[in-house]
């Protein structure tokens, strides 16, 4: 009898991630085709991420062979952190190689693998009726929220927050998660697409950021903040970008996430270098102010989630100051977020990783959805503007719904 251990073998460079994940535990992190997907395993729970980190880390470490993964979703709150070592991970590289990673049992026993090819999305179902949806807040109890918060604001109490909606769905059918997953990747390759069980459900997105990606001794971030509409009128759609570009307001709330990254990420980096200025990124439906950030670390030994943990929860999520914001957050947002504004992704046995932020989601239970759409909150907000940005988030996401 030996101790459990991984192994690696070749997958085709055809094969689609999706079908790695499915299963009720089935998890997908994936942006143009390369990422992780997996499922079984074992749950790794501590009261918060700094102390799962080295846990974690350790419990991957102890497996010779292939480089063992584990992936989730942490919640936006403190509240305790699980990831999971998935038993299967179908692993796929910038260069197209794809590995399935197994962890044997101690006789070296692994169940044959034989991958579901990924479901088609068939026909989208009829969009969703008034009766079928119901906001949190309403849009009357968001502008209000809003009002609050450029009040408090413009008091000096801080400089930013977001503030969230939510609303919840009677989809009248059970929603696949993975056919939800494959229309956001289509509609949008170039997000993070996601699919990850949680404590209430299992979150589905496709998000524009990364908060931190760690390689070696590379590590980026891709920090957004700051839209505007996209516009299928061509004329109209370079308006949007122009206008997103010079506005003042977009300007302030994206130069504070700016800060806020480049003063965590430099005690970690001896190199680190970012957009002097925000750089336009458009994505299916909205453009989006976007700041690269890229390093190299100081010290061979840090892992990427010291860097989630340190970063999270960014301005782009949370607001500056971090402490004040949060706390408003919880004053002015009527549920819990969960998973949605938190990190999402993987860490492999040498602390390498790719951990977006879980943006553009819905929490899946059943035949019941829970949407999320935020924005952020400066002094010269306008109540009315911000609920417009939310709405046209849920529009969006909506469509994406009806393939679920």
């Amino acid at each position: 009898m030996t101790g459990p251990r991984v192994r690696a073998s070749r997958l085709g460079p055809a094969f689609d991630l999706l079908a790695a994940a499915d299963a009720p535990d089935g998890f997908v992190f994936e942006r143009a085709s390369v990422g992780i997907a997996g499922t079984g395993g074992e749950t790794v729970t501590e009261p918060d991420l700094a102390t799962l980190g080295p846990v974690l880390l350790e419990r991957l470490r102890m497996m010779p062979g292939a480089s063992s993964v584990a992936v989730g979703a942490i919640p936006f709150q403190d509240e305790p952190v699980s990831l999971r070592i998935p038993s299967r991970a179908a692993r796929r590289g910038p260069g197209k190689e794809t590995s399935l990673i197994e962890i044997l049992d101690e006789s070296g026993n692994v169940a044959t693998f034989v991958p579901e090819p990924a479901r088609p999305s068939g026909i989208p179902h009829e969009a969703f009726t008034d009766i079928q949806l119901t906001p949190m807040p309403s849009p009357e109890g968001y502008t209000n929220a809003v009002r609050t918060a450029t009040q408090r604001i413009q008091a000096g109490e801080l400089r930013k927050v977001v503030l969230a909606r939510q609303i919840r769905v009677d989809a009248e059918r059970v929603l696949d998660p993975l056919l939800l997953a494959a229309r956001l990747r289509a509609v949008d390759p170039d997000a993070y697409t996601f699919v990850a069980p949680t404590p209430r459900g299992v979150m589905v997105g496709a998000s524009p950021e990364l908060l931190v990606a760690k390689h070696g001794l590379e590590v980026r971030s891709n920090p957004l903040a700051g839209s505007a509409p996209r516009s299928g009128d061509p004329g109209e759609d370079l308006a949007n970008a122009a206008a997103l570009s010079d506005s003042g307001k977009n300007r302030e709330e994206h130069a504070i996430v700016v800060e806020a990254v480049a003063e965590t990420l430099r005690p970690f980096c001896d190199e680190l270098a970012w957009d002097p200025e925000p750089v336009l990124l458009p994505t299916a439906n909205v453009w989006h102010l976007s700041t690269r950030f890229h390093g190299m670390l100081r010290d061979a030994a840090t892992d990427v989630l010291q860097l989630v943990a340190a970063l999270h929860p960014t301005p782009a999520v949370c607001g500056s100051p971090r402490a004040v914001a949060r706390a408003l957050i919880s004053e002015l947002e009527p549920f819990e977020r969960g998973a949605y504004a938190g990190p999402v992704g993987w860490v492999d046995a040498d602390g390498d990783g790719e951990w977006a932020i879980a943006l553009r989601c819905a929490e899946l239970r059943g035949d019941q959805a829970t949407l999320f759409a935020g924005a952020g909150i400066v002094a010269d907000s306008d109540p009315e503007a911000e609920l417009d940005e939310t709405e046209r988030k849920f529009r969006a996401f909506l469509d994406s719904l009806r393939w679920g």
